[in-house]
């Protein structure tokens, strides 16, 4: 506890503290601004000098600067030196050298006349002081009062306690008779402070419960995420006892690209809570049995101590839950799953290799299937290629017997704008069963198969609008970046379209940024094959690589579509706002008409009609539709 006079010594240490930095800034503040009036002081004396002097004398001059400012110093003399006028004050009333500024010179050419002075600030210097002195003695007095009250205060808080702990001796002492140490925890005190502490540290452990959930949990589904996978995988291997093997299985949503675009984001999530709860029901029936989230389309399940042959019976068992939620949705397909058994001797990486490769077989051997990649395959050394090599007959096939299903999404405009319906692709297997698309066109690029889809793609669409006589409507066609940068393509494409001028006028062909970016050379020829025949182009998700508007004037496309990113929840989202109204003002100056997708409530569209978006796309404004 301070004594009185301590408390008293350091309120008074940090009262001098407080005036000394307020008189420093004070007078500093004070220098600056004497200062600043000499320099404004002497254009008003160019002023007067000039008006004066060429009718009055030097008399005239001084009287009036002598009647109407406060000098401590005035002099006036000639080129030469020699004084014309000379007034020092006498007496001052106050003054501080270190503030207040020295004289200011000055020589005027024109009059021919040198003027030496310095305005008096004896008055100002004076309120100063007295200023200060005031902030002093009333800093002083809030020391002496704030030191009384401290040690008051003190005083009743020691005298409280000591009134309510009271020790019996008889606690050192184990041969007398008094209180138990029960009876001291039942001091109203004490028992208050335990209670605070116990909250406190209650309210500690679950704040770390939370942070750790929120690090180790999945937001959607509230499962568990890949970073508690990788640290459950490890302690499952390593654990003591047991013989620490058992069945990973990696289930892909491979649908749910084609959902969000079709159907929109919030069918999106309500598509992979609900695969989340059938595998979740699935794996309710094997004792141990983990499930996780590792990525948006993509889970985890573990089965400790299970055999393979088993956990088959477990991957159909999830393919029979898929299909029957299949028929009850509008969806070509649910999910697919790869098989791989494990134990302490397979790292984790080539586990989810296998896994993934067995997920590609699976994707073309029918919907939803399953595919269980053996420990046999790894012992050939060829499990990774038997993927790829399913998917390359896959995709030749598909390419040899043009199975393909082109839909349409409409595009509603604002307005009288004019702009098109997108076409999207749909492929088909041997059995008339649809592929999963994003699998597909990921695959086709990575066999180099994509120029070729393309060309399918494009002529399948020409075909399909010529016997149906749709040529009074627009359509836009995705083409991929490897098809703009190869020449063979452009080459074929610049025929195919001279050959049909009434539907090329109706053709859109839509590129993504990313993919306009690659070769910007090979773009721009693209694009100006594409006016020159008479089609016209479409640069999607625009925004993700915030390419610059010269790159697009040099361009000169028709259409930019703005990703879903700054569309989602654009009607509570200021910053999208502003983001987008600023494209679409930029845009509109380069004549690029400016498109929306993703519009999935009535909310995201009239918030986007206020910022003077050119067309809307969604599923709040249409779902595909066979073209």
């Amino acid at each position: 506890m301070y004594t009185f006079s301590q408390l008293l010594a350091r309120n008074a240490v940090l009262g001098l503290l407080f005036c000394l930095v307020i008189s420093s800034c004070s007078l500093f503040f004070l220098n600056k601004h004497f200062i600043q009036q000499q320099v404004e002081h002497q254009q008003v004396l160019t002023k007067l000098v000039a008006r004066i002097l060429p009718r009055g004398e030097i008399k005239d001059l001084t009287q009036i600067l002598r009647t109407g400012f406060d000098y401590n110093l005035l002099t006036l003399s000639n080129a030469a030196g020699e004084s014309l006028y000379h007034f020092t004050k006498a007496e001052q009333t106050f003054s501080l050298p270190l503030i207040v500024p020295d004289s200011h010179e000055f020589f005027l050419k024109q009059q021919n006349i040198k003027i030496n002075f310095q305005l008096a600030a004896d008055k100002g210097l004076l309120l100063i002081v007295k200023i200060l002195l005031a902030i002093l003695i009333a800093t002083c007095i809030v020391i002496v009062i704030a030191g009384v009250l401290s040690t008051r205060r003190y005083k009743q808080f020691f005298a409280s306690v000591s009134q309510q702990i009271k020790l019996d001796m008889s606690l050192f002492n184990p041969e007398s008779k008094g209180e138990t140490r029960e009876d001291i925890f039942q001091i109203p005190a004490l028992k208050q402070g335990i209670a605070e502490i116990k909250s406190l540290i209650e309210a500690q452990v679950a704040a770390s419960t939370a942070l750790e959930k929120e690090a180790y949990t999945d937001p959607l589904t509230q499962l568990n995420n890949r970073s508690r996978f990788i640290q459950y995988f490890e302690s499952q291997l390593n654990q003591e006892g047991g013989e620490n093997f058992g069945v990973l299985l990696i289930t892909r949503c491979s649908e749910l690209q084609t959902v969000n675009q079709i159907h929109g984001y919030h069918e999106g999530d309500n598509y992979i809570a609900k695969v989340a709860k059938i595998i979740a029901a699935a794996l309710s029936s094997y004792p141990g049995a983990e499930l996780f989230r590792l990525n948006s389309s993509d889970f985890a399940s573990i089965l400790p101590n299970v055999l393979l042959k088993e956990a088959e019976k477990f991957a159909q068992e999830l393919t029979d839950k898929f299909n029957g939620y299949q028929q009850a949705s509008d969806l070509d397909s649910v999910a697919y799953t790869g098989l791989v058994y494990f134990d302490q001797n397979k790292p984790l990486g080539e586990l989810l290799a296998l896994a993934d490769t067995g997920i590609s077989l699976a994707q073309t051997q029918g919907i939803n299937a399953w595919f269980a990649q053996k420990d046999t395959d790894i012992l050939k050394s060829a499990s990774a290629n038997y993927g790829n090599q399913n998917w390359r007959q896959e995709i030749d096939s598909v390419l040899e017997n043009q199975r393909l299903s082109l839909f349409v999404q409409p595009i509603q405009p604002s307005s009288t704008n004019k702009v098109y319906g997108e076409v999207l692709a749909r492929f088909l297997n041997a059995n008339n069963e649809m592929l999963p698309t994003a699998s597909f066109i990921a695959m086709a690029e990575k066999l180099d198969k994509i120029v070729a889809v393309d060309r399918l793609i494009v002529e399948t669409a020409i075909g399909e609008i010529s016997s149906k006589n749709l040529t009074e409507q627009s359509f836009g066609l995705n083409i991929s970046s490897r098809s703009i940068n190869d020449e063979h393509f452009l080459i074929w494409l610049e025929r195919r379209l001279l050959r049909e001028p009434a539907i090329t006028s109706r053709l859109i062909f839509e590129i993504s940024e990313y993919g306009l970016q690659q070769n910007i050379q090979s773009s721009k020829r693209f694009i100006d094959m594409v006016h020159r025949v008479g089609s016209r182009v479409t640069v999607e998700k625009f925004g993700v690589g915030l390419t610059s508007f010269k790159f697009f004037r040099d361009l000169k496309p028709d259409f930019i579509k703005m990703d879903s990113t700054y569309t989602r929840d654009i009607d509570e989202d200021k910053n999208n706002q502003y983001f987008l109204r600023l494209m679409v003002d930029l845009a509109h100056r380069l004549s690029i008409s400016v498109l929306a997708e993703s519009v999935e409530s009535q909310e995201e569209k009239h918030a986007l009609q206020k910022l003077f978006i050119d067309g809307y796309q969604g599923f709040y404004i249409g779902k595909p539709g066979k073209l």
